[in-house]
């Protein structure tokens, strides 16, 4: 067990700078052995947490991305039916051959199994789960309890190891208080100035500490404007690279360039509109 500075450490060392709150929720995660459900918008890094958490304890990260009709065959398990079917043909008037055909030899993994079943407990993400539907959250409920599942053809399989379980919403809809008993809350809210410079200069090649800062202030004031969507994390490594990449030392010494690189930040067209010259240069203004 891990306290939260040296979680903090060992996220800053796999490129993800954590602010306390979050660092003491992994330690807790870890200590407790619980899921932790990571809520906030879109952009702020929530899956960038379970890829560092990965590299941290130097073990797999097995993804399920949820969407709406994910069932559990896609998350659980399938049957190789084309298999199956071949292993037919080919002892076709053989009794036992039923009773063989759903068995390990023919399982195929999907990302839920294959989380508790690995000899070294893996990172389970469980990305965007608001997105799924109530059905499939409630199929959750005993992996996240019991850290076990059941198959009709096999029983129950308890898990090998208990993986590292984290859960993303983006709070696109209210989730189950089952699920959230079960879990660990943790909302990730847009970094501060500071901690976003540190992000910039610790994911970015080239940023200097003076353009990380410029970056970091611009960035919070057109978080500021009413956008239609608010840019993220990765938007802001976006435009760095792309300013780094352009030799723009100081933002002040290109504001053209400054304005016209914001497509990076910007990915709506109101938006893009919304946010003219005048405007750029009103929070470039504020930038020092």
């Amino acid at each position: 067990m891990k306290g939260r500075n040296e979680i903090a450490q060992a996220l800053a060392a796999s490129g993800y700078i954590a602010d306390t709150d979050l660092a003491t929720a992994i330690s807790l995660m870890q200590l407790l052995r619980r899921p932790l459900l990571l809520e906030g918008e879109a952009g702020v890094g929530k899956t960038e947490v379970a890829k560092a958490l990965a590299n941290v304890h130097a073990t797999e990260l097995i993804r399920l991305q949820c969407y709406e009709g994910l069932d559990q065959s896609s998350a659980l398990y399938e049957w190789n039916y084309q298999r199956q079917l071949l292993s037919i043909q080919a002892h076709r008037g053989a009794d036992s051959i039923e009773d063989r055909l759903f068995s390990e030899k023919y399982l195929l993994e999907r990302p839920l199994l294959a989380a508790i079943r690995r000899a070294r407990a893996p990172v389970l993400l469980i990305d965007e789960i608001d997105r799924a539907d109530d059905e499939f959250e409630a199929f959750l409920l005993e992996l996240l309890s019991d850290f076990q599942v059941s198959i009709p053809e096999l029983g129950t399989i308890p898990a090998v190891t208990i993986p590292h379980v984290v859960l993303t919403s983006n709070g696109t809809r209210e989730l189950s208080d089952a699920l959230r008993r079960r879990c660990l809350y943790h909302y990730v809210d847009y970094p501060d100035v500071d901690r976003e410079t540190r992000i910039i200069l610790a994911r970015v090649a080239g940023a200097s500490p003076s353009l990380s800062l410029q970056i970091a202030r611009m960035v919070e004031g057109v978080r500021k404007e009413e956008l239609r969507k608010v840019p993220g994390v990765a938007e802001t490594l976006d435009w760095a690279a792309a300013l780094v990449g352009l030799d723009i030392s100081d933002l002040h010494d290109a504001p053209e360039t400054v304005h016209d690189t914001l497509i990076c930040l910007l990915k709506t067209h109101e938006d893009r509109a919304r946010v003219t010259p005048e405007v750029t240069q009103r929070l470039l203004g504020k930038v020092a």
